[in-house]
């Protein structure tokens, strides 16, 4: 697929969009954003935060993993090097956002529609991962898929000063969250409770339990994440 065929991150989630028969503002009002802020990231001028994408997927009733898919027959292209700032604005020259190039993020997510038919494994080197960088300081590397389901088996990087919410608050969507911190510190937000996480600590929950992750060190913290997300609800 050339890169003149592939829709943005931001033309796919318009497209779940029209197929869910949600208007832009009526998605706006759901997740608790503005119309202008869904328009800005339909149109590439703006990216999702961990917290603001978990909503919109869960509220189109798709998965994490249609960012990722590359469509029936088509792989995605490897990210081999460093990932770049997704956000851009008007006039953005070819290779960022709004006009992503061969080899970058961006073309990595090839096209919007998740193909459930699709391995990714039994083995993921480095250096082959899928990568999905996020505005609010997170980077998520895809470690696998099996066919037929619907988990998000993740890397997971909170870079100094990153955040699941860039606004400061928690999310919640469906599914069952589980981690391991390998790396750095993460300041995880359950409900009202608040817990510090070091190397070697895990962590499980209902994932509809309002929550946070926040890398207050500096150094980034990094983990392996497997998020279940069988269930999708339009509501």
């Amino acid at each position: 697929m050339s890169p003149a065929a592939v829709p943005p991150v931001g033309a796919r989630i318009r497209q779940a969009r029209h197929a869910h028969g949600t208007s832009l503002r009526a998605l706006a009002r759901e997740i608790g954003v503005s119309a202008s802020l869904v328009s800005q990231i339909e149109n590439g001028k703006s990216q999702p935060s961990v917290s603001t994408l978990y909503a919109i997927t869960t509220a189109l009733g798709i998965s994490i993993e249609a960012l990722f898919d590359a469509g029936e027959g088509t792989a995605a292209t490897a990210v081999t090097a460093p990932a770049t700032a997704l956000t851009a604005g008007p006039g953005t020259a070819p290779g960022t956002a709004a006009n992503p190039a061969p080899g970058t993020v961006l073309h990595a997510l090839a096209s919007f529609a998740a193909d459930p038919g699709r391995r990714i494994g039994p083995v993921v080197t480095p250096d082959a991962r899928e990568v999905l960088e996020l505005d609010s300081g997170v980077v998520w590397e895809r470690l696998g898929h099996v066919p037929g389901t619907h988990v998000d088996f993740l890397q997971v990087t909170y870079r100094p000063g990153g955040a699941s919410s860039s606004s400061g608050g928690l999310m919640r969507h469906a599914g069952t969250e589980y981690g391991c911190l390998t790396s750095g510190e993460l300041i995880l937000t359950l409900g009202f409770d608040e817990y510090t996480l070091r190397p070697g600590d895990a962590v499980c929950f209902e994932s509809t339990t309002p929550h946070r992750y926040r890398n207050d060190g500096d150094v980034p913290a990094v983990g392996t994440w497997f998020v279940s997300t069988e269930m999708f609800s339009d509501t």
